[in-house]
């Protein structure tokens, strides 16, 4: 009987402690694949930041942008996408307000820093894209830029409240723990993209497995019946909400999913 899995990429897919694809990850999702179970990544990166160590582990799709992208099969098969005109309601909304926002499309990554960024995490965030060598458009006014999600820092609750009243208007809020939120559109998840993809597969929602570390995995984790978090998850709530709790991204964590629920 044909299985699909589905894999949030930080601290599911990576270990909690350096980041990096626990090799025991890497075999048992190659061995599931043989054995004729479908993997997929499941994650609220767009796919222009999947990056290809991930995608050199190997799976037959991805769920990008919380269900804004998916590909399957090597092919894109859906694609939703914010004009201009919305992200530039967005735009000057987080400068009225002072957040850091990042924007994210499946084909870039973009900072405003029409200012110098403040939060430290945007800080460590934008540190990092660079360090990879990405290119991220500066003219955000350009009439050709849009995004299809984004995320902010922020300082005060004030400060996101006020944000909020322009972004409750087209996106859904969030919370990702301390000042950090992640905006998706609304109708869109990692759950609605399960959905698709067991739609194009023509799979059973009881075939389904999901497995995720924190709050944004809710959604899929709350839809499918083979719902499993990380031993490593923040918060440790989630472990109440699962399935079954299986161990440490880096101890096997992956692995030991995929063999008690019999993919290898």
């Amino acid at each position: 009987m044909k299985k699909i899995a589905f894999f949030d990429i930080d601290g599911t897919l990576t270990s909690e402690i350096d980041g990096s694809i626990p090799g025991s990850a890497v075999e048992a999702i190659r061995k599931a694949r043989e054995n004729g179970h479908l993997m997929f990544i499941n994650t609220g990166r767009c796919f222009q930041n999947v990056e290809k160590r991930f995608r050199d582990v190997g799976f037959d799709g991805y769920v990008c942008g919380c269900g804004t992208n998916i590909y399957c099969d090597g092919k894109d098969v859906l694609y939703v996408a914010q004009t201009h005109e919305t992200i530039m309601k967005i735009l000057q909304k987080a400068r009225e307000t002072g957040v850091d926002i990042l924007f994210e499309s499946r084909k870039e990554v973009a900072f405003d820093i029409s200012r110098p960024l403040t939060h430290p995490g945007a800080i460590r965030q934008y540190d990092a894209f660079v360090k990879r060598g990405y290119t991220m458009p500066e003219d955000l006014e350009n009439p050709n830029f849009f995004a299809d999600k984004f995320v902010i820092w922020y300082q005060t609750k004030e400060q996101l409240a006020e944000f909020r009243k322009v972004s409750d208007l087209f996106f859904e809020c969030i919370d990702r723990g301390g000042t950090f939120r992640e905006f998706v559109p609304y109708g869109y998840s990692k759950a609605t993209g399960i959905q698709f993809v067991l739609d194009y597969y023509n799979i059973p929602l009881e075939n389904a497995y999901a497995l995720g570390d924190s709050n944004n995995d809710l959604p899929m984790l709350s839809y499918v019946p083979g719902s499993i978090a990380m031993g490593n998850s923040n918060p440790r709530s989630l472990f109440d909400m699962v399935s079954f709790v299986t161990e440490k991204a880096s101890a096997d964590g992956i692995r030991l999913a995929l063999e008690h629920f019999s993919f290898i």
